[in-house]
């Protein structure tokens, strides 16, 4: 479904030299799995013995259980789709191999032996294995079936190609992971034993997560148990699953009984990651031998959480963060825009509303850095016949506080004149009504710049620019477009993040952030803003979720539409299909705005700059996207 699997790390309850006790386990955990329609499931390294028997290992009576144990999981779970990856020990030409075996359908489909021996501290493993690292190309016999058998194997169904390594290698230098990847795996599964000191379990968490974002892939981690020896360390059964550098389910927690996990991995995403990045594109790319595996389950339905503020970092510590950042690089990015023309002076519309809030902020933290003339920052709130006096007011108190240079001109007698020029009656509340009294403003301001030796510091942020929600050659021109990255929900929060911070500012902008999002273009009564944005095109919330995941993940609208039903709880799937709808007519039909754009800073993963990371035709047609939504 979507391109979405479900996987299980499991750490069973563990007898240690004891395979047959250990294979009950297993086969209950499997078979439980299976019911739950998951389509792989990772066992611990060497997991029918125990990592920790030490030269119990070279007991032929101990190996010989281990593969009567095997022999007995593929009996019971002949009937199953499930595929199973279990860590075991394999003999092979007079040597020992720590290895991981995959089987399904009670079949073994391949064993891939481990590449790096730890022999180090608590770690003594060369003194029974050795290193399968130059095993390519080979075979073994087990239990009586011709088995692939190397680092050379890749495992897949359809657009699921999974890799393995174990334990250890992860720390190496170069995993064997990162070419197991670039050669096509995109879930990668680490059957492990890793034990407990201090600091250790972040820093494997972090490995995981770190290695999953290097190879563009899902990463699932398994690690042995506390039934382990604890004669000199212990084992805690940690469970990782991540995809592409975020951790989507682990359980650390230390316990004698059995333990599994369950994530959803989205396949097409990372498939879809990968083929926008030029630098896994470039990566080595081995000829490893593929092993077909058969059905795999399918999930009935998505059982994975989506945040519905993608731009928006969901922990309040990264929040703080990355609005420093931010921030940092809009004042850093005018500083360096001002230089190279050889000014210190800026004209901006203030109008009360969040964009011109925070455009006239990160303008005044850039003069603050530099220790320039705040007078030389020149605000000017421009009323029409939709402005409200609480808007203006906002404008007013913000321009105060800051310092700057405030300055007041009424656009309304101006429009008049160009509505009698037009031949347009005022009467006549239609576009061009509104599109004069942007434009009259836009002319304004860039005339004002002209006359002073400045430049005009655009407002419009990225939504609105997604969405063509801006009159062209009105408020879609500046000289530098300071909020364009910036998508409307991230404004909201970085507006938090000012209010904050600064004390003096707090009431003002609390006022801001709680004032309808208008353009303030229509007449009103009573004071009282008539024309709400959000009520025409739809939610901003909505149409960012759409732009994020349509342009950053290349999800199809018909996922998009069933990954927002599951994000929202607060509207049904009919209201956000309708407002879809909306942002892909609009998305297409207004790309022509977006190719003469100003420039502007991208502080995101998403720009829409025909200069940065969106090169779209203004002629392309969006009616195959419609039709999956019908």
């Amino acid at each position: 479904m979507f391109g979405i699997i479900k996987v299980a790390s499991s750490s069973p309850k563990l007898t240690l030299a004891n395979p047959k006790e250990n294979a009950k386990e297993i086969i209950s955990i499997i078979k439980n799995a299976d019911e739950k329609n998951s389509a792989i499931i990772l066992f611990p390294e060497l997991a029918l013995i125990g990592y920790s028997v030490n030269d119990l290992i070279f007991q032929t009576t101990l190996l010989e259980a281990q593969y009567k144990a095997l022999e007995k999981i593929l009996k019971d779970t002949k009937e199953l789709n499930i595929v199973s990856i279990i860590g075991i020990a394999i003999k092979h030409n007079s040597r020992l191999y720590n290895s991981a075996v995959v089987i399904q359908n009670g079949n073994i489909l391949g064993v891939v032996p481990k590449s790096y021996i730890p022999n180090k501290q608590e770690f003594y493993e060369l003194r029974h294995f050795n290193s399968g690292k130059n095993i390519k190309n080979e075979y073994i016999n087990l239990l009586n079936n011709k088995t692939p058998f190397g680092v050379d194997l890749l495992f897949k169904k359809e657009n699921v190609i999974f890799g393995i390594e174990i334990c250890e290698d992860l720390w190496a230098v170069t995993p064997p992971s990162s070419l197991l990847a670039s050669s096509g795996a995109n879930i990668i599964f680490n059957p492990s034993a890793s034990n407990e000191i201090i600091g250790k379990a972040n820093y494997r968490a972090e490995l995981v997560k770190t290695q999953s974002a290097r190879v563009l892939s899902a990463y699932v981690y398994a690690s042995s148990s506390l039934g382990e020896s604890s004669t000199d360390t212990i084992f805690s059964g940690d469970l990782i699953i991540s995809e592409y550098g975020t951790i989507l389910k682990r359980d650390k927690d230390i316990s004698f009984n059995s333990k599994v996990i369950y994530a959803n991995i989205d396949i097409e995403r990372v498939s879809n990651l990968r083929v926008i990045d030029t630098s896994y594109n470039q990566s080595d790319i081995s000829q490893l031998r593929v092993v077909e595996l058969s059905t795999l389950n399918q999930i009935k339905k998505i059982e994975r959480a989506y945040n519905p503020h993608p731009f928006v970092p969901k922990n309040i510590d990264k929040r703080e963060e990355v609005c420093e950042e931010i921030t940092n690089i809009q004042a850093y990015a005018l500083i360096r825009r001002l230089k190279q023309i050889g000014i210190t002076k800026t004209v901006i519309g203030v109008s009360g509303g969040l964009d011109s809030t925070l455009a006239l902020l990160s303008i005044h933290k850039a003069y603050s850095i530099m220790g320039w003339d705040f007078k030389d920052i020149i605000a000017v709130t421009m009323p029409g016949f939709g402005t409200t006096s609480t808007t203006k007011s906002s404008a007013y108190q913000l321009c105060k506080i800051l310092g700057v240079t405030f300055k007041s001109v009424d656009i309304t007698p101006l429009a008049l004149e160009e509505f009698k020029a037009i031949e347009h009656s005022p009467n006549d509340l239609s576009v061009t009504y509104e599109n004069v009294q942007a434009r009259t403003r836009t002319s304004i301001l860039m005339n004002m710049a002209n006359k002073i030796g400045a430049i005009v510091v655009g407002t419009g942020d990225l939504s609105e620019i997604a969405l063509g929600w801006n009159t062209y050659n009105g408020d879609h021109m500046s000289m530098y477009a300071l909020n364009s990255g910036i998508p409307k929900t991230l404004i909201k929060y970085l507006i938090e993040f000012y209010a904050h911070h600064t004390s003096e500012l707090k009431d003002v902008l609390e006022q801001i952030l709680n004032t309808p999002i208008s353009p303030e273009l229509l007449p009103h009564e009573n004071d009282k803003i008539e024309q709400v944005t959000e009520d025409i095109i739809g939610p901003y919330e909505l149409h960012d979720f759409f732009l994020y995941h349509f342009i950053r993940e290349g999800f199809s609208p018909k996922k998009i539409l069933e990954i927002a039903d599951i994000a929202f709880d607060k509207y049904d799937k009919d209201t956000i299909k309708k407002w879809l709808k909306l942002f892909i007519k609009r998305f297409f039909t207004q790309q022509f705005k977006r190719s003469c754009m100003p420039d502007g800073p991208m502080v995101g993963t998403i720009s829409l700059s025909p200069r940065a990371n969106w090169r779209m035709q203004s002629d392309a047609d969006y009616k195959i996207f419609l039709e999956e939504l019908e």
